[in-house]
């Protein structure tokens, strides 16, 4: 009897990333570590401003599944910029971010590319992460399969 049910708990734990939601969209935020973490905890990448090496975490705070919302613009030269509505849970995480690492940047990836780095400066709680520019059309393009456009009415 304890095989059937441990076969039955490898078989359900084997399927259940066939479960997940398929993204379209990979977001990746990363705070600023420690230079002096270690390469578990951090890695090294080259910073857009300052073109220093800058040693991040590797483990992303914000990701593609904390976004409720975004609203693209076009800035003129076929770049385009973006605002993202944060779920509760990304809210969360990013108020959290904005107190504990004030003066520090946080380095945003769409589909493994570095987009721009963020100095904290103030405290932020209503969940919002702006990108000033760096996007594609064709990232925008990705963004539409996975969220919805902010003030958007829903479809009856």
């Amino acid at each position: 009897m304890n095989r059937l049910w441990a076969s039955l708990l490898l078989l359900l734990v084997a399927a259940e990333p066939s479960f997940a939601k398929n993204r379209h969209c990979m977001l990746r935020v990363h705070a600023q570590a420690n230079p002096a973490d270690t390469e578990v905890f951090s890695t090294s990448v080259r910073a857009k401003l300052s073109g220093k090496e800058v040693a991040i975490e590797k483990v992303a705070r914000i990701t593609e599944n904390d976004v409720q919302g975004y609203y693209p613009y076009l800035l003129g030269n076929g770049q385009f910029g973006v605002l993202f509505q944060l779920d509760e849970h990304g809210r969360v995480a990013l108020d959290a971010l904005s107190v504990e690492r004030r003066g520090g940047f946080l380095f945003v990836f769409i589909h493994g590319r570095a987009i721009t780095e963020l100095q904290i400066d103030k405290r932020v709680t209503d969940g919002q992460l702006y990108i000033p520019s760096g996007l594609t059309a064709a990232d925008i393009q990705l963004m539409k399969r996975d969220f919805k456009l902010m003030g958007q009415k829903k479809r009856r």
